[in-house]
């Protein structure tokens, strides 16, 4: 009755915030995403070069990605700005070499063995998402004990 109702939304509730920053994780990402794709698409439509959308875009989408990752998914407890600074810049050159990463895989799949490059970039999609958050939960956002 009652008490097995709230036993079980207890259950709910711990399994949730055991999951809490992937399912955060999964969430914000869905989010940057779309930040990344629509400010790509507005940025042609108003005749930007194709090569700065893209990079507008992914500055863009990485920011907000920081920003969501700091505040609600990691929970930073970074306060100084030397702490600010230090995360920001880890996140960032996390964010690159996962561009780096990125950009191997579809060179290997694409150009290299000549497949279908939206096949490719599900695949460096799922591989950079999964290093992405490791980086971001056991470097970049990682509690500090002083």
């Amino acid at each position: 009755s009652i008490l097995f109702i709230a036993k079980g939304r207890l259950r709910m509730f711990a399994r949730f915030e055991k999951y809490k920053a992937l399912i955060l994780y999964g969430i914000f990402g869905v989010t940057t995403t779309i930040i990344n794709v629509v400010s790509y698409a507005l940025l042609l439509f108003i005749g930007i070069n194709v090569q700065i959308a893209v990079v507008v875009s992914w500055l863009l989408a990485v920011s907000v990605a920081y920003f969501t990752n700091r505040v609600w998914v990691f929970n930073s407890g970074a306060v100084t700005k030397l702490e600010l600074l230090r995360e920001f810049i880890s996140f960032m050159l996390a964010r690159l070499a996962t561009l780096v990463v990125e950009m191997v895989i579809i060179w290997f799949g694409v150009q290299l063995l000549n497949q279908d490059p939206i096949v490719w970039k599900i695949i460096d999609n799922i591989v950079v998402i999964i290093l992405n958050y490791i980086i971001s939960k056991l470097i970049v956002f990682k509690i500090r004990k002083i």
